[in-house]
């Protein structure tokens, strides 16, 4: 979830049901029994917190990742492993992948790939069983294209997640491999990890490891201010972002494919083996249920080719209201726009129409992102082609800069993310506002969480989440906003309700959507500004058939408009009254509800 323009808001606190409380003192608020039932448990300390921002773990990483590099293995080794994670399901464009593979060509040595998965790190990080579905099954389509490579994909299940440095280890001792590659994560327990299994190779003095940035298109550490910190605002980042896209190496270009394995492999019994492995069907406790896997599968297909195939769509073709809703974003039917007509696809016309929800007006992408089945470079180099450019357009001005610029707050939360670690160990990156009193009604949250809170634009778009696993970005910003600023709601529930169900559930663009949407993050929006989800509504879906299609109990009001919104709150309101009594306080008329 990204911040985009800013929208049409109420700067007035009338119709909240509790009001912010904020206080500056570092010490933390005296919690009641029922509040610590109700909150994350979760929440570092101030003091872990404050540690951890001084000295980051990604940089500790790099300066382990320097000793390594000078670290020659005893032996020349019999194999190079490449190391895959949740966040590279890609074999095209891949850095770590593509130097394995040249380690392997140099050392004449069969090329290994290891995923591991770890259902105690999904359990600690809120990871949506859709998304574990989403990573098994992208894993199986590479695990047969690579088969016809003669490279080896081989999984592994491990817990206790405390002691997976050691069964890494353990693994490349038992294919006797001499170098490790792998992209680096940057969540902090992942980084502490890597270190950890870095500090164990150095001290074995059999394996080099070699981890490398790949998520980003300018990696971390790259921007930052005259006094070489890291940027906190947006816009400022953006201006110092855009000229690396020039750097040498170029940022943009992309990794060599991987080289096959000699057939030879299949002769090695040592190796032979693990192509007769087979990838788990599910993770235990992360099982979908099979209506749900098969709208998943409907709605999200596997592999990279149909990535591309979505990236080509966004770019060549018209949005359609038929493709709004749970469907198969590559459905036949499309008409690709004339040559001359090329002012109609969807990316060009993304500056206008990226906010409206009743059609598929963004790219659908973000999956395919979160899961580094398509890369961000891959993306931005396919809006230079489109326009036969030779720099890379990310102006206010243009569809594709606008998109270009929706990668590059990708990039931006992801740099907060590596510089400022509190964010992903559950405080808020304004510690001036840790201590603010939420609202402690499970009623509420259960109530938002269905999409049965009687205002229609957030019902529609929760049931959206619910049903696809998806949402779209402008409705994630007013769900948000309404759990945090109108139910005074703590922003860490609904950021881990988001990962829980969400298929593109990613820790840095999810935590700085919803810090933002809190006020509590980078760049935020006023605590004071609270977005209308009536006036939302009706610029996202001024039709009213995004509603309609997501809420059945409205699929008969008819109308659009003002009209419209307020009788489908009239009919929601009946049903949802009880769990949501603090409706009666709401404005019952857009002509109160002001702009700021």
């Amino acid at each position: 979830m990204t911040k985009r323009a800013r929208a049409s808001t109420i700067n007035s606190q009338s119709s909240l049901p509790g009001k912010m409380q904020v206080s500056t003192s570092a010490s933390p608020t005296k919690k009641t029994r029922r509040d610590i039932k109700f909150l994350p448990n979760k929440v570092a300390t101030v003091e872990n917190a404050t540690k951890a921002d001084k000295n980051p773990p990604l940089f500790q990483l790099e300066h382990v990742l320097k000793i390594c590099s000078k670290v020659q293995p005893a032996s020349k080794g019999e194999a190079v492993v490449y190391w895959m994670r949740m966040e590279d399901l890609r074999i095209h464009d891949n850095r770590a992948f593509s130097l394995a593979s040249a380690q392997a060509v140099k050392d004449n040595a069969p090329l290994l790939v290891l995923f591991v998965l770890s259902p105690q790190d999904y359990i600690a990080h809120d990871r949506s069983a859709r998304r574990i579905d989403f990573t098994l099954r992208n894993l199986r389509v590479m695990k047969d294209t690579l088969a016809k490579q003669h490279i080896p994909l081989y999984t592994i299940t491990h817990s206790p997640r405390t002691t997976l440095p050691d069964r890494v280890l353990s693994v490349l001792a038992e294919w006797k491999a001499s170098h490790l590659f792998a992209n680096i994560e940057y969540e902090v327990d992942e980084l502490r990890r890597d270190i950890k299994v870095c500090e164990l190779a150095n001290q074995s003095g059999q394996v080099q490891c070699t981890f490398v940035h790949d998520k980003c298109v300018i990696n971390p550490g790259k921007v930052t201010t005259k006094e070489n910190k890291a940027y906190a605002v947006y816009s400022p980042f953006l201006r110092a972002w855009l000229p690396h896209i020039t750097d040498k190496p170029d940022p943009l270009a992309c990794a060599p494919d991987p080289k096959p394995n000699d057939l030879s492999i299949h002769k090695l019994a040592i190796y032979s083996g693990l192509f007769d492995s087979s990838v788990p069907a599910f993770v235990e406790g992360f099982e979908l249920k099979l209506e749900d896997a098969e709208q998943m599968r409907t709605c999200w297909k596997e592999g990279e080719d149909v990535a591309h195939a979505m990236l080509s769509r966004f770019l060549h073709t018209r949005s359609r209201a038929s493709q709004m809703g749970a469907v198969d974003p590559l459905t036949e039917g499309v008409k690709e726009p004339q040559k001359e007509q090329s002012k109609n696809s969807r990316v060009v016309k993304y500056k206008d129409e990226r906010d409206r929800v009743n059609a598929d007006t963004t790219s659908r992408l973000s999956p395919y992102l979160a899961a580094g089945i398509i890369s961000g470079r891959a993306c931005i180099r396919a809006t230079m082609e489109l326009s036969n450019a030779k720099k890379v357009d990310a102006s206010r001005d243009t569809g594709i800069g606008r998109w270009v610029q929706e990668i590059a707050w990708r990039d931006f939360y992801v740099h907060v993310l590596a510089h400022f670690p509190r964010v992903s160990m559950g405080r808020p990156y304004q510690e001036k506002f840790s201590n603010v009193q939420w609202e402690t009604n499970e009623e509420h949250l259960q109530a938002w969480k269905d999409g049965r809170t009687g205002v229609p634009i957030v019902d529609a778009g929760m049931r959206q989440a619910n049903k696809m696993g998806w949402m779209h970005n402008r409705v994630r910003m007013i769900v948000a906003m309404y759990l945090v600023k109108d139910l005074m709601i703590d922003w860490r529930l609904g950021e881990k309700y988001f990962m829980e169900i969400l298929i593109d559930g990613d820790l840095a663009s999810n935590n700085g959507g919803w810090q933002w949407s809190a006020s509590t993050g980078v760049d935020p929006v006023p605590y004071f500004r609270i977005f209308n989800p009536y006036i939302q509504s009706h610029k996202a879906d001024p039709t009213g058939e995004y509603i309609r299609y997501f809420v059945p109990e409205l699929a008969k009001v008819k109308g659009k408009g003002e009209n419209f919104i307020l009788r489908c709150t009239d009919v929601l309101t009946a049903t949802c009254q009880r769990c949501m009594n603090h409706l009666q306080r709401l404005p019952k008329s857009l002509d109160i509800l002001h702009l700021s």
